[in-house]
């Protein structure tokens, strides 16, 4: 593997270079060789601790970084955030006290409010890997999606992807955008005028409808999911009107399929609603590939950080 010099945390793909998300990217390659073939672990982080600390349900990150983690040797301790002091009242300082009393090398922290992982980076020795806050980041669902992406098309310089949905309450679109733009990549967005953040991210191309989409000619489409979670009001008149106009279809999925294009989506799938059942099973989906890559991707994440007692 080539080398390049650690950092402490991945908070943001805004604060990484060019070669530092190559180095990662280049380095998931040997760690999804590994695990495609009959080694399964490596003692990379034999001895290192894992601390997951979730404040919003997931299954799909959570479940990869555990993999990942436990692929390179590390033990991981689950922070069960609903029976913790937290709920009781507890500070996120008070709590981060306690994170360093475990001495964990590695926090992954998912928070519904931006800049928490931050927070806890600042104020303690232990590495810390953004899964996730708010509105803001998701730096490695940018860096698997990239590292997808790659495997079809190994010079991404130039190529076009469309982002259509829920640009708005989307953390994943709003890295996904910035590291695609650093890679050289076109992105365009589509998707109800309420849920496309004007002033937001001017480098990426809007589009008023699919037949502009199509006339743009993509590379790849990603499928952001509804999140009506996320929602404190009524940004579009429905579901079922949501997939008529931005949903893949079977009509739309022959455009597609002639188009050649390349479907990717973050997770989980709202069948019905981003998409019917008839385009998940598109000969040129990247749905699983994503799955499977980011495993690979947070090996290579939480192989090149280092946590500052571990620093040199």
């Amino acid at each position: 593997m080539s080398e390049l010099a650690a950092r402490k945390d991945l908070l943001d793909i805004e604060d990484l270079g060019l070669d530092e998300i190559e180095y990662v990217l280049d380095n998931a390659v040997p760690f999804k060789d590994l695990f495609q073939r009959s080694v399964k672990k490596v003692p990379t982080l034999r001895g290192k601790s894992v601390l997951s600390l979730f404040y919003e349900p997931s299954t799909r990150t959570s479940s990869s970084f555990e993999v990942a983690a436990m692929r390179l040797s590390a033990d991981v301790t689950h922070f069960s955030v609903s029976t913790s002091s937290m709920v009781k009242g507890e500070s996120l300082l008070d709590t981060i006290e306690t994170l360093q009393a475990m001495r964990s090398d590695y926090i992954v922290i998912r928070h519904q409010a931006a800049g928490v992982p931050g927070i806890v980076a600042r104020n303690t020795g232990a590495s810390v890997v953004n899964a996730g806050d708010g509105y803001h980041a998701h730096p490695t669902q940018a860096l698997l999606d990239a590292f997808t992406l790659r495997e079809v098309f190994p010079d991404l310089e130039g190529r076009r992807v469309v982002i259509v949905g829920d640009v708005l309450h989307s953390r994943v679109a709003r890295s996904v955008s910035t590291l695609f733009r650093k890679l050289g990549i076109e992105v365009a967005v589509l998707g109800p005028g309420s849920l496309i953040p004007r002033g937001r991210h001017g480098f990426m191309t809007r589009l008023s409808d699919w037949e502009e989409t199509f006339d743009w000619k993509p590379d790849a489409i990603y499928l952001l999911r509804v999140q009506l979670e996320r929602q404190e009001g009524q940004f579009f008149p429905g579901i079922a009107e949501y997939h008529r106009m931005y949903g893949v279809n079977s009509d739309r999925l022959q455009r597609i399929r002639r188009l050649g294009a390349w479907l990717m989506h973050p997770g989980p799938v709202n069948r019905g609603v981003e998409i019917t059942d008839e385009a998940m099973q598109y000969e040129k989906s990247l749905v699983n590939a994503q799955v499977e890559n980011g495993i690979a991707v947070r090996m290579a994440v939480l192989h090149w950080l280092k946590p500052e007692n571990a620093k040199e």
